[in-house]
């Protein structure tokens, strides 16, 4: 029964029977197990199973010997709000598996009668197979007050397997705070190997594991005087996430292999670029130089974008000259972190950064909106607002929305009214907040501000 109404796999169905069992018994007290029914649970009486829950079904009597419906009515019980029923329904839930994750919850009891007892019963019925199967609910309730126990039990059992298989289920688990335990016991004990920790760091997609496996791997390999960096640098440097990446590169000055770091200058992700100008200047390298080589070729195809954001990382505004010609480069994810890197410089030039509002790659509008923002009164208006007609690109009326918005005044005021009918909504809501929160400040007894006022009241609902 109890499967019929929870996921027994789902931990969160068990704390959430545990808080929905309290909250009912304000309202139908009389539908729980009572203290008697428990008793007479424990006693095998026939009698007492008409007690409690079905009290009064009299016509399932005959049911009431299922051990199914037993579980069920022991697990409300273990659920009761009083203390003594919970503290009673622990010695009859001794025998039953299926019970066992509300033994686990009860492990961490406010009562301390109950929570001594649940201990008691968990550290006898914890092994190998049930700690698999409950670590993901042991470790949510763990984070409770009194949930530490349960989470050092857990260590204590799986510690006892010391074999890798045991715990190779673990390390694949859906439920990331069980492969972050695994892992850290894994590093514990060196239950991996250093390259099977690095492969680990480099395809799981928690930041945590990623961190604990790529640090326990290179400690394990720095302890290990003839230790093979090749078989853990490879699988970090070669890993998507860039927290395995930086962790490689980063290790290339100690491996004695500091020139590698050069490839990593143009890496798309900004930490790992920053780890590989630390390693290239701690080798006596110049970051900025080879920056400057890489971007001299405005035509190459094979330029790294991150070579180009790498460029504002570190140089200087005089450096601006050589990302101008990126601007009209073919690759648009170049002429994106062009637009980019003179932000980051500070360097913004109106009239060469206007065309890019035009840009087919929407990833380049994008940073050409940002950059221009703090300058959008030097946009003129009826140019932007051509550029919000239905026949443009969405990605290209967006642009045009926030900039004439950033104006402000009257001129944010007719490009939000003009959009409050539009098809896209999600221009068309924009548009709408945009006309609720304008405030005629300066223009209260502006006639063309009072009539645009109507009309947004009147488009909206009278938000405005």
């Amino acid at each position: 029964m109890l499967d019929d109404v929870l996921d027994a796999a789902d931990p969160g169905a068990w704390t959430a029977l545990d808080i929905a069992v309290r909250g009912w018994a304000w309202y139908a007290p009389r539908g729980l197990p009572d203290a008697a029914w428990v008793e007479d649970t424990g006693s095998g009486s026939p009698g007492g199973a008409g007690r409690g829950l079905f009290r009064s079904a009299p016509r399932r009597a005959a049911s009431e010997h299922d051990e199914a419906a037993v579980e069920s009515r022991l697990a409300l019980a273990l659920c009761h709000p009083d203390g003594r029923i919970r503290e009673a329904a622990l010695a009859r839930a001794a025998a039953r598996p299926a019970l066992l994750p509300l033994v686990v919850v009860r492990a961490a009891d406010w009562a301390a009668p109950v929570r001594d007892k649940a201990r008691e019963l968990l550290r006898t019925a914890l092994d190998m197979g049930t700690a698999v199967s409950l670590a993901p609910l042991i470790l949510r309730v763990g984070r409770r007050e009194r949930g530490v126990y349960g989470v050092e039990l857990l260590g204590e059992v799986l510690r006892r397997a010391s074999s890798r298989g045991r715990l190779a289920s673990l390390f694949v688990h859906s439920d990331r705070a069980v492969r972050r335990f695994a892992y850290r016991l894994a590093c514990e004990e060196s239950l991996l190997s250093p390259g099977r920790l690095a492969r680990a760091a480099a395809w799981d997609d928690d930041v945590v594991v990623q961190t604990v496996c790529a640090e326990a791997a290179l400690a394990a390999v720095r302890e290990d005087g003839d230790g093979d960096y090749d078989e853990v640098l490879e699988p970090l440097l070669a890993a998507r996430n860039p927290r395995a990446r930086s962790a490689g590169v980063t290790a290339l000055r100690r491996a004695g292999r500091a020139e590698r770091a050069l490839e990593f200058l143009g890496d798309r992700s900004a930490v790992v670029r920053a780890c590989a100008r630390y390693v290239v200047r701690q080798s006596g390298g110049e970051p900025l130089r080879r920056y400057r080589e890489l971007c001299t070729e405005a035509s190459d195809p094979a330029l790294p974008p991150g070579a180009v954001i790498g460029l504002a990382e570190c140089g200087e505004r005089a450096d601006a000259e050589l990302l101008y010609p990126l601007l009209t480069h073919p690759v648009p994810a170049v002429r994106a972190r062009a637009v980019a890197g003179l932000r980051a410089l500070d360097v913004t030039d109106v009239v060469r950064l206007r065309p890019l509002l035009d840009d087919p790659a929407p990833a380049v509008v994008r940073e050409t909106t940002a950059a221009l923002l703090p300058s959008a009164v030097r946009l003129p208006e009826a140019w932007l607002t051509e550029r919000l007609g239905a026949e443009r690109p969405r990605h290209v009326r967006v642009a045009a929305f926030r900039l004439l918005d950033a104006r402000g005044g009257l001129v944010r005021l007719r490009t939000a009214v003009g959009l409050l009918g539009d098809r896209d909504e999600k221009l068309r809501t924009w548009a709408a907040r945009s006309a609720q929160a304008w405030y005629p400040a300066a223009v209260r007894a502006d006639v063309e501000g009072r009539g645009l006022l109507e009309r947004a009241r009147g488009l909206t609902g009278g938000g405005c």
